[in-house]
């Protein structure tokens, strides 16, 4: 396929936040690799439906954990897309609630091994082919925090929230790292959002549940929180960099 302009990587693409990132970049004039983990299925059917609206996208597996799969992922849209412009770090998982005198070494690993250092990955890779520093035009990367990473989730999942804040410090970071490099770099920081993520952490009821906590009444959706990445990603924002944006209804 003809190379574009605009190539887009959103890990963890297959469902919520990150397929609906990847729907509404592309419908944004965005070429977009739609990367996931193990859900082939649903990965394909977001690349279907980006297709079938006239856009371009591809589905990349590749677990953004191991080192060698993130190294592969990039090198894949190297080679189907062309150099990435923006990169939305999505990927992450949660784990069913428990105190922190409870957690195991292997759930902590897993967890600062997918949100935490597989952000790392991604993002060195990306700044890697944006950086005018390594012959690149410059670039976006919009991370995928938490409002847990300032509320601490106390009682449900303080490890998660640790993830979360360590995003947080990549963030800020990075930006000042590389701004003066053609690349920005921020955070979208959600709070309740209505998204399978919470039964996968044993909590399905966890929108409803929550919603009277809420100052506005209500969980957000993913396209809510889409609309902010992709608004981070584009040249609607070019002096914004370092920025943690609350998506959270005032939560």
């Amino acid at each position: 396929m003809d190379k574009a302009a605009k190539v887009a990587i959103v890990t963890g693409g297959s469902r919520g936040i990150g397929a609906a990132t990847a729907l509404l970049a592309a419908r944004q004039g965005w070429a977009v690799a739609v990367n996931y983990a193990q859900q082939a299925g649903a990965a394909e059917a977001v690349v279907r439906q980006i297709r079938e609206a006239g856009g371009t996208a591809i589905a990349v597996q590749g677990d953004v954990a191991v080192e060698a799969d993130v190294v592969a992922l990039f090198e894949s849209v190297d080679r189907q897309l062309g150099r990435v412009t923006a990169l939305v770090n999505n990927a992450g998982v949660v784990a069913p609630p428990a105190r922190v005198d409870e957690v195991t070494a292997e759930r902590l690993r897993r967890l600062f091994d997918i949100n935490v250092l597989g952000s790392f990955f991604c993002a060195r890779e990306a700044v890697k082919r944006m950086s005018t520093k390594h012959g690149g035009a410059g670039g976006s990367i919009v991370n995928v925090s938490s409002a847990a990473a300032r509320l601490g989730s106390a009682h449900q999942y303080v490890d998660y929230a640790a993830t979360k804040g360590a995003i947080d410090t990549l963030t800020i970071g990075l930006a000042r790292e590389v701004a003066a490099e053609g690349i920005r770099v921020n955070a979208v920081r959600p709070g309740v959002i209505d998204t399978d993520i919470h039964a996968s952490g044993g909590l399905p009821d966890r929108v409803r549940d929550l919603a009277p906590k809420i100052p506005m009444g209500r969980g957000g959706t993913a396209e809510e929180v889409a609309e902010a990445i992709v608004w981070l990603m584009g040249d609607a924002s070019p002096f914004t960099t370092m920025a943690l944006v609350d998506i959270s209804g005032a939560l």
